[in-house]
């Protein structure tokens, strides 16, 4: 998101600026001093403190190309829930804490908000969709969508995913009989997801793998390109955080967002405008029924059934959500496999042993489901590389957090639970969560599939601290709570059939083996990248397997 907003304000003059900031400061003052008569006040808690009163610490963590590892830093000094200032007077609460977690995840969308500088980016960006919706509205959203992300659902849309990753394979056995040695895959997959879920997600074909260069994926990949950031962008973006409303003001990043969000909704217009689904003959008898069977065409038929559930037509418009969603996860994950399998050549001849024997055919989504290396490489993936890190809340009332175990405060007290005050941002890294060593044991940061894999005693290894935690698996890359994500058996069945694919066809190297750095390039998600490349690029060394 960092890099969306960073250069926001190009048609604001110096004065503008200043006369912004001295209104924040102000406003900033007033806010700090009605807060101040509160009768709950949140925890003071231990913590790093912030060099500058106006911005904190705030840069420190769009800066970090591993917040992990600096949230680890804290941990160790602090403890497992400490402050963290933010500016103008503004102190974050960040919890590491599993059962303290597990509490915030559950009262996700009650208790819990979106912030507001995430709730205007996400309305810019869709509209008033799953993501942006809370408490009831979020309910009703999610039931109604529910349906179209079943195993049920999902498993149809199996043979789009093999399509897929079947082009990725004939166009690469192209650029190999042509002389080509590195493929830069990360671009590929974001082809393939971007057809996946136009296709599964809006019975509509981009045909980004076969040539076709459509807006949506421009209009992407440009926010993936570093752009040139002045001073004004920089300190609307600092200020972000504390007043959002400066993200409503008209600069290039906001009318990109709307180009994107008009892109998408032209796409589902096609779903809801009956006269855009026609086409003549054949053609359009197929187009219709690929539509019917989309996930926007189920939400369609559920909204118009007698007994439907109640959606408008902007909140359907608004669930282009999961095409976003979905288009930057799964390629993240789909990319950042290929690098671990890269980085360790005897796992990948491992998973490539388990596919064998599946020879001249595809694994159904039952035998996809059954592969313990598989799965074991999938969640491995998703522990260590969940590509949206921490998650960011702000109390809705006054609440009480509980505590696995007893903290020292700031001043000096022994609790064994966190007060919460109205207005209080809270913090919950899953990043760090997921390869805590505390949790995780001292591998944690290690790429070890076999932890997942029981042994001849029945036991894994995975200790008992993980077991904790009530995610997926134990990990908290898809969150938990209200907000699960829903499209978590769409996101596996895409990555695991794509990976079947592209393992049992090509092997993979890194440029210069196992020393090659792997960088982090600044997109609305972080991407991975090699270092030296110019924006999120990842060239591999690809073989056909004989």
């Amino acid at each position: 998101m960092s890099s969306l907003i960073e250069s926001f304000a190009r048609h604001l003059t110096r004065t503008d600026v200043a006369a912004a900031a001295l209104f924040v400061v102000l406003l900033a003052s007033i806010v700090s001093r009605r807060a101040s008569s509160r009768r709950v006040r949140t925890t003071k808690l231990n913590g790093p403190k912030g060099t500058n009163p106006i911005v904190g610490l705030f840069p420190t963590l769009l800066r970090s190309e591993n917040p992990a590892a600096l949230i680890e830093g804290w941990v160790k000094e602090f403890g497992p829930v400490f402050s963290l200032p933010t500016g103008l007077g503004r102190t974050n609460v960040t919890i590491t804490d599993v059962k303290a977690a597990s509490h915030f995840l559950a009262r996700d969308t009650g208790v819990y908000h979106q912030t507001g500088l995430a709730k205007i980016f996400i309305e810019n960006l869709f509209g008033r969709g799953l993501l942006w919706a809370e408490e009831d509205d979020h309910r009703r959203q999610r039931k109604a969508l529910t349906p179209a992300f079943s195993v049920s659902a999902t498993r149809s849309y199996l043979s789009v995913f093999y399509d897929s990753a079947y082009k990725i394979k004939s166009n690469w056995e192209t650029l190999l009989d042509n002389g080509s040695r590195m493929v830069e895959v990360q671009s590929w997959m974001n082809h393939a997801s971007l057809d996946d879920l136009g296709i599964a997600g809006f019975g509509h074909d981009f045909g980004a793998l076969d040539g076709n260069d459509p807006e949506v994926i421009k209009i992407f990949e440009a926010f993936e390109r570093p752009e040139s950031s002045g001073w004004v962008s920089k300190v609307l973006f600092i200020l972000g955080p504390a007043f959002p409303i400066l993200q409503r003001l008209p600069a290039r990043h906001n009318r990109t967002m709307k180009r994107i969000k008009s892109s998408m909704a032209a796409v589902a217009d096609m779903i809801l405008v009956p006269s855009g689904r026609k086409g003549s003959g054949a053609a359009g008898a197929d187009q219709a029924k690929s539509i019917d069977k989309s996930i926007m065409g189920l939400l369609v038929k559920a909204e118009t059934a007698p007994n439907g559930l109640s959606m408008s037509e902007e909140e359907v418009l608004a669930q282009n959500t999961l095409l976003f969603a979905g288009y930057e996860t799964t390629s993240i994950s789909l990319t950042w496999a290929l690098i671990e399998l890269s980085r360790h050549q005897d796992k990948q001849a491992a998973l490539r042993e388990e596919f064998a024997q599946f020879e001249g055919r595809d694994p159904t989504w039952e035998e996809l489901s059954g592969l313990p290396y598989l799965n074991s490489i999938t969640q491995e993936v998703l522990r260590l590389h969940p590509p949206l890190p921490n998650i960011n809340r702000t109390a809705t009332e006054d609440d009480v957090i509980p505590l696995s175990n007893p903290i020292t405060t700031a001043a000096g007290e022994t609790t064994t639970q966190l007060v919460v005050a109205k207005g209080t941002t809270v913090a919950c890294p899953i990043a760090f969560i997921n390869q805590s060593e505390e949790l995780w044991g001292p591998d944690a940061k290690e790429f070890k599939p076999e932890r997942w894999i029981e042994g001849a005693d029945g036991k894994d290894g995975i200790g008992a601290g993980a077991k904790a935690i009530q995610g997926y698996h134990h990990l908290l890359t898809f969150s938990d709570g209200p907000r699960l994500c829903l499209g978590r058996n769409f996101a596996i069945g895409n990555f695991k059939a794509t990976l079947s694919v592209l393992i049992r066809n090509f092997s993979f190297e890194l440029p210069d083996g196992v020393v090659t750095k792997i960088g982090s390039h600044r997109g609305i998600l972080a991407r991975p990248k090699l270092e030296g490349q110019n924006g999120p690029k990842v060239p591999l060394i690809v073989k056909r397997i004989e």
